[in-house]
Parts: structure tokens; C-alpha cells; sequence
């Protein structure tokens, strides 16, 4: 059995251990990860062969915590763990958007990413290290992985940085950041804060990543302990061609841009590429073969990305003709909804939300069973995305990953407005009626005004915008307020921000562009 292990220090004790060859040895890298009485088990398995007809990464991450991890029998019928909580899920999504920006783009196989908190430490929060667990895991196998990453979490006490704060220190942080990148760049940021300011917060950036980069260099000493980081496999999963992919520019990208320059909203624009589409393709020889036919789509979509990315750099102008700071057009009604405690819609544009507040008593807190204790909570937010907000039919199943992600952030944005002395459990639900980007950040509108609408003291109103960002190698950017679906699907960053006018009160952050400096990040914060 050869067992490697390297062990780094945040400062006042905080040594973090990672281990492996220990256990789960017949995954393709397992680590385990130790601070304290805490142990994170992390495997990851990736396919050889891709299976016919997938043109993205289907990776999938599970984290779950062992009940008796924390010396607990799980509650329920069953009496075992079932499926994952919200807490785990928005673990799984933080991991998610951290590590699948960093795999190739033509790297298309099964891989699964599981991590298990399989000893507790009460004073230890495990979600800070759950990310460094899975990089770790993937770092040291030949799967080609562009790491390795770590994603820490910053507090702020007496006005001072700290780093994995403890969880008593966390009682006395006004900053709760999860703040995750490479030794490079920082790709995705998650938390809440109690209205600090745009400098502060790109402070808090700065201070997390000068540990990200230690974290990194120590994945990387692991590796060389086992003789040297290993080459990445040999993978073969898209068929490429130059010369077609330059015929398909040559021949699309300009009525892709010419169509771009000219606002529209978002079936008209959907209708026009879509059209461009189809008159190449209906161009290309009646006995083309599926695999051409396959790269031919691949070259389209990014013809189209280039063409309209270009359009905005070019002219400083969004697909809709709006400036690049400016606001989709906002109307909105309060007491919508006559029967209940308090409603609000909120219309931005082509997302809107329906937000629903209802107050109860102590009998309706929620109960919240995980391996630590149980404990109750009286601020319940769900948010809910129906198919037909985006003109699509598919079976209702409940809320998913995304569903609960994005409850969980207008969720972080609100709280801090609710009085500190209100007695009543409260449940806030936003039904999205439609979207065209940034529907979260609807919710947190509408949520506000329905607070308000129900007769609670709001410490303050709050807001939320999402911004975007395009840029290409030649140093040109552009930051957009209140960005679209499109601008979203084919831009550089999805930045959402919520705050009111003392400061910012929620972020989260995933980013797609490589070396984005401090100084852009800080103009986005004060545009937003």
C-alpha cells in the first residue's frame, strides 16, 4: 500500500491534511481531506469511451454528509440517508460551476465526482473544503483537468480578513464569501455580506486567492510525491475539421452579425439565427453524413458567437439595442393576488416573477434534520421555474439543482431586511411567469415589495441585477447591466449582485474569461 500525504496550514492551527492510497483505491483518484476530527472522502471516476451522440461533458457531483459522521441516526422512516438536502445540493452546484469550466470543451464522457463527509468536526464548516477535497481527487489522476482549483471561504471580524473561519468565529463575521479559482484566476464566488462596499468586496477577492494559489501548489506537491503530475489520457470524442469549420464562417458569419445589429426581443432574434441555420445546412449536399452534419452545427454555434460577441465590442450595443448599462424597461404591481398575506409582480423586461409571501407561527418553522442536530428554521424562500416561462412543454418534477440554487440566493439577498425581532415564520414563493435572464434576481424584487405589501418593517427595500461581460484577446471588454439569456449563454461572466443603497448584501459569480483583472471586476461591482 503506498500512501502519499501533504499537509498545508491556513494559520491558527488550521493544518489541512490531504491523504491518499489509503482508501477507495479501484476509483480513478480518491483523496481523503482531514482538518481536525473532519475526513472528506473524494472520488472521482471517469469514463474511456464517450457514448454515442453526447456533444457536452456529462459530469454529474454528489456531495452528501454521513449522519454518523456526526455521531447521529437519520430521522424519517427509513432511518438511512435519502436523497440530498438543500444544504448538499448547493455544495454539489458550488463544486459543479468550479470544476466544469476547467475540463476541455471536446471532452465528452461520463465522469462522476462524488465527495462524503464521513467525520464531523462541529468548529470545522466542511463546505469550505469540499471543492479542494474534489480538485485533489481529479489532480491526481490522468484525466484531463485544468487545475487544480480550491474555493476557501472568507469572513471578516473586527474588520479583519479571515480565512476557513471557524464556526464560532463565523458568529461574529459580517462577510460569509466562498471564493473559488485556480493559481490563475478566480471562476466562481458565492455568499452573502452585510452591505459592504465594492472596494471591500474586491478586497475580499484578493485576500482569498493569495490562499487558493497555496492551495493549489500543495495538490500539485501531492502529485509529485507520487512521481510527477500524471500526462492527460488520449481522448478522441469530436470529429474536427479546419477547412469546414473556416467554410462555415466564411459563410455565416456576417449575416450572423448583420442580424445581431439589428434589436429584437427574444423569439424574433431565436427565429432570424435559427433561419440562418437552416439555409446552410438545406445548402449542404443532399448526401452529407451525420458526422459532417454533426461538425457543420458545432461551426454554427460558434460562427454565431463570434459574429455577435463582435457585435457588441464593436458598436457598444446589446442584442436588443439597449446601452451596455442600461435596464430593461420595469413595471410592477403590488397586491396582486387578493387572498394571500402579501404579493408583488415584478416585470423586467421578458422575466417576470409572481412572489407570494405567507406568515405563520412557530408550528410552521422548518425542520432541518442533517448530521449535526436538528434545528428549525422561519425563513423558507422557493422559487420555481415552470417549462412554460421559456415557451417550452417538459413533465413538472419538483424543483431541481438549479431551482434550489437560485431560491437559495434571492434567499441570501432578503434576509438581512427581515427585523431581527420578527416572531412570525415566513415562506416566500416566486412562480417565474417568464424568462429572458436574470429571473433570481426578479425574485429578490419582487420578494421585497411583497414583504412590504404584507405589512412587515422591512429594515430596508432590496434589489438585484445580473451582470455580463464580453471580451476578447485583444484587451476589449464590455460589462453589461441586467444581462440577457443569450448575453448569458454567449458571454464571459454571469455576475448576479444584490444589495440596496448602503451596499452589497449577495453575490454570486461564475466566470468563463481567463486573466480578468481586479480593477474590471471592481467597475462591473459599481456598474451593477
Amino acid at each position: 500500500m503506498n500512501v502519499f500525504t501533504q499537509t498545508l496550514s491556513y494559520g491558527d492551527g488550521k493544518d489541512v491534511t490531504l491523504e491518499t492510497g489509503k482508501l477507495a483505491r479501484q476509483a480513478h483518484g480518491a483523496v481523503v481531506l482531514s482538518q481536525g476530527r473532519l475526513k472528506l472522502l473524494a472520488t472521482v471516476v471517469s469514463n474511456k469511451e464517450a457514448r454515442d451522440g453526447v456533444d457536452f461533458l456529462p459530469m454529474s457531483v454528489d456531495y452528501q454528509e454521513k449522519f454518523a459522521a456526526g455521531g447521529r441516526i437519520p430521522g424519517g422512516f427509513l432511518r438511512r440517508e435519502g436523497r440530498l438536502s438543500n444544504s448538499e445540493i448547493l455544495v454539489c452546484r458550488i463544486v459543479d460551476r468550479t470544476l466544469r469550466p476547467l475540463f476541455p470543451s471536446d471532452y465528452h464522457v461520463e465522469t462522476q465526482v462524488m465527495i462524503q463527509l464521513i467525520s464531523a468536526d462541529e468548529e470545522v464548516l466542511p463546505d469550505a473544503l469540499v471543492a479542494l477535497a474534489a480538485s485533489a481527487a481529479l489532480t491526481i489522476t490522468d484525466i484531463p483537468f485544468e487545475g487544480p482549483i480550491s474555493a476557501p471561504r472568507v469572513g471578516r471580524i473586527n474588520g479583519e480578513w479571515v480565512i476557513n473561519p471557524t464556526a464560532t468565529e463565523m458568529e461574529n463575521s459580517d462577510v460569509d464569501l466562498l471564493v473559488a479559482g485556480t493559481a490563475a484566476d478566480i471562476n466562481m464566488v458565492e455568499g452573502e455580506m452585510n452591505g459592504i462596499s465594492e472596494k471591500d468586496m474586491v478586497e475580499a477577492l484578493k485576500f482569498a486567492h493569495t490562499f487558493i494559489k497555496k492551495d493549489c501548489a500543495a495538490q500539485l506537491a501531492l502529485c509529485d510525491q507520487m512521481g510527477g503530475r500524471k500526462a492527460p489520457r488520449e481522448y478522441n470524442h469530436e470529429t474536427n475539421s479546419e477547412e469546414l469549420a473556416a467554410t462555415v464562417k466564411e459563410a455565416t458569419y456576417q449575416k450572423f452579425y448583420d442580424a445581431a445589429l439589428v434589436p429584437s426581443e427574444k423569439d424574433e432574434r431565436a427565429e432570424k439565427f435559427s433561419a440562418i441555420n437552416k439555409e446552410y445546412i438545406a445548402s449542404l449536399p443532399e448526401d452529407t453524413d451525420g458526422e459532417t452534419l454533426t461538425m457543420v452545427k458545432r461551426y454554427l454555434a460558434k460562427s454565431k458567437k463570434e459574429a455577435v460577441r463582435n457585435m457588441m465590442l464593436d458598436n457598444k450595443q446589446r442584442l436588443d439595442g439597449r446601452a451596455l448599462n442600461e435596464v430593461r424597461q420595469i413595471w410592477s404591481e403590488v397586491d396582486y393576488l387578493p387572498s394571500v398575506h402579501g404579493s408583488a409582480l415584478f416585470t423586467r423586461g421578458e422575466t417576470q416573477s409572481l412572489t407570494s409571501v405567507t406568515l405563520g407561527s412557530k408550528l410552521d418553522q422548518q425542520m432541518i434534520d442533517n448530521y449535526q442536530a436538528k434545528s428549525f428554521s422561519k425563513l423558507m424562500l422557493h422559487y420555481n421555474f415552470p417549462s412554460f416561462s421559456v415557451g417550452e412543454a417538459r413533465p413538472n418534477r419538483g424543483p431541481g439543482r438549479r431551482e434550489i440554487g437560485h431560491g437559495a440566493l434571492a434567499e441570501r439577498g432578503i434576509k438581512r431586511m427581515i427585523p431581527d425581532d420578527f416572531p412570525y415564520t415566513l415562506r416566500i414563493v416566486s412562480d417565474i411567469l417568464e424568462s429572458n435572464g436574470s429571473s433570481s434576481m426578479a425574485t429578490v424584487c419582487a420578494a421585497s415589495m411583497a414583504m412590504m405589501d404584507a405589512g412587515i418593517q422591512v429594515k430596508s427595500g432590496a434589489s438585484g441585477i445580473a451582470m455580463g461581460m464580453v471580451a476578447d484577446k485583444e484587451g476589449r471588454y464590455a460589462i453589461l447591466s441586467d444581462i440577457l439569456g443569450d448575453e448569458d449563454h454567449l458571454g464571459d461572466m454571469d455576475f448576479k449582485v444584490v444589495g440596496n443603497a448602503d451596499g452589497i448584501y449577495a453575490v454570486q459569480m461564475d466566470m468563463k474569461v481567463e486573466g480578468l483583472s481586479y480593477d474590471v471586476l471592481e467597475e462591473a461591482l459599481v456598474q451593477a
